[in-house]
Formats: C-alpha cells, structure tokens, sequence
C-alpha cells in the first residue's frame, strides 16, 4: 500500500541558506516560485531578459535575472519551463554552467526520462510533480491547504535527494494535501497517458462525438451541449470527492442503470486495444519523438489542428450559452 507523505514527513528547514532558482515564470514557475517564497524559502527567478514573463515577476517583488546567472549562484535549479523547451534551453544555457553538488529539479519527468536531459555526475536529480495546474497550486496555498503532488529521486549523489525533494514539496505546500513517491518513468509514462485517453485527448472526442451524433440526428445543439458537456464537470466533482461508485450513488437510478450497462459498449475490447498501442508509443519514446519532431518543425499539425478546431459548432454553440446563461456558479456570466 503507497504512504501519502505529510507535512510532519517533510522539512522545509532543509533549503534554509541554500539558493533556490527557478527556471521558468509561467504556469507553474510562478505558483511554485511565490510558494517558496512565502514559506521563507530564498528564492531567484531566471529568464530570458525583456519577456512578460520578467514583467510579471518584477511584478510580483522578484528581481529576475538570466537563466545563466540564476544557475551559477544557486544550489536547488527548478526547471519549470515546457518540455518542449528544456532540452535546448539546458544546452545552452544551463549545461556547462553545472558544478557538483547542485541539485536539479523537475515538475514532470519527460526530459530526463527520455534522455533528453543528461545531467552530469556530482548533480542531484529530483521531481516534484504538483497533481494540478499552476494556479491550484497557487490558491490551494494560499488558503490554507494545497495540491498533491509526486516526488522522486533520477540521481541521489549527495545522500540527501529525497530530503530536498520533500522539502521543496512543503514549500509549495504539497504535503499539506500529500505526496508519494514514485519513479521518474513512472511518472513520465502515466502522465502522458492519462492526458491522452482520459484527461484530454479521450474525454474530448467522446464529447465531440456524442455532440455530433445527437446533432446530427436533429436535436438542439444546445440542448445537446448541456448533456455532453456542460454536465461533464458535475459528473467529475462527484467521482473526484466520493471515487467512481460515490458517483453512482448520487446520481439517478436510471442514470446508473444506463451507465453501467452502456459505457463497456462505449469503451469496449477495441478501444482497450487503442489504449495499449497509445501506451506503447509512449513507453517506446515513439511519442516523444514525434512530439519533439513536431516541436523543432514549427507545430504545423498542432496549429492546423487548433484552427480547424475554433469554429467546431460544438464551440460556436459553447460560446453563445456561456454568454446567455451563468454558467460559472459565481453570479455571472461566464
């Protein structure tokens, strides 16, 4: 049985007169950087000079500085840039600058995993993976609490990885809500995965295509998108809090009746069988490199694949009711 770690597991006392850099003031760099910050972590912030992102961590009370100068002077270097970017950014500006005894950290495990980061002997190699996007991260902080997270160990030259690990995980407070331990590849792999046949790629095409059918089959848009989609996040609430059959047990008994019967023939052997190969290519690195390909060539099916997608009339339709309707619980149009 995994142990969730908490708070009482972890020492932020750990970083106390060490440098902390994070590389990256974006999504997460920022939520995790203020974090550290406000738990009496000393924290730098490295950028490319002149960017928004510089703005806004002047902004928010940082003196940023270049990548290069934020690694030379630290010993705990966050890597909290895209993926897509820290290879060539480690290159150039992170690499040769390096020096044993420092300690690289991730917030996702796809670079040293695949072998596009190769850090060299002497450096610590740690992730702490927040189990949410930036801003949870950030206001689950800020009230009290926070966002689980992952963490683990690549390269443990100093005897004390782990320690550093935990510690940077309080500092954002993780261990509030709770961390395990896990593998970079581990992480890796299961990441990209979820993202693909549940999170993301799999729950958007089931919405587009339950969309299309009912459409096509003459009923209201709308009234289709309140079914497929807009209802999705009162399904999801409920299996996040109470698991999959607190979620059967507080919906209707016809509701459960239909779902339990008809979802295998939605996700059925076939689609098992998509989801292997998708986990295959993942484990492969086939994925990997087909991502980073499409990368280095300028995105030009991810960008193709975006334009196609704003004027799907399952969007035009989204629009048009999040401006009729309040639909974000909060008083207001959304």
């Amino acid at each position: 049985m995994v142990k969730a770690l908490h708070d009482g597991d972890a020492d932020v006392g750990v970083l106390k007169g060490k440098k902390v850099s994070v590389i990256g003031y974006g999504i997460q760099g920022r939520a995790q950087a203020l974090n550290l910050r406000d738990s009496g972590v000393d924290v730098k912030v490295g950028l490319r000079p002149g960017g928004e992102s510089w703005k806004k961590a002047e902004k928010d009370g940082f003196s940023p500085v270049p990548v290069t100068e934020a690694v030379a002077g630290a010993d705990v270097i966050m890597i909290l840039i895209p993926d897509e970017v820290q290879s060539d950014v480690y290159s150039n500006e992170i690499h040769g600058r390096l020096k044993a005894g420092q300690t690289l950290e991730f917030g996702h495990g796809f670079n040293i995993h695949f072998g596009r980061i190769v850090p060299p002997d002497g450096v610590d190699v740690i992730m702490v993976a927040p189990k949410g996007p930036g801003a949870m991260v950030r206001d689950t902080y800020l009230n009290g609490f926070g966002t689980p997270a992952l963490v683990a160990v690549e390269k443990d030259f100093s005897g004390r990885a782990m320690d550093v690990a935990l510690a940077i995980a309080k500092g954002i407070g993780a261990t509030r809500a709770g961390v395990i331990k896990t593998t970079f590849r581990e992480e890796t792999e299961t990441d990209n995965f979820g993202e693909q046949v549940v999170l993301c790629g799999g729950v958007a095409e089931l919405i587009r295509n339950a969309f299309g059918i009912l459409v096509g089959e003459g009923y209201q848009p709308e009234v289709a998108y309140f079914e497929v989609l807009h209802e999705l996040k009162l399904i999801v609430d409920l299996i996040q809090k109470d698991g999959i059959e607190g979620m059967w047990e507080n919906v209707s008994n016809t509701a459960e009746y239909g779902g339990r019967t008809r979802g295998s023939r939605v996700i059925d052997g076939h689609v098992r069988e998509s989801m292997k190969k998708i986990l295959s290519d993942i484990r492969d690195g086939s994925f990997a490199n087909e991502w980073m390909d499409e990368y280095y060539r300028e995105m030009p099916n991810l960008r193709k694949m975006r334009d196609e997608a704003k004027d799907d009339q399952i969007e035009n339709v989204g629009r048009e009711l999040r401006s009729m309707f309040m639909l974000d619980g909060k008083g207001k149009k959304a």
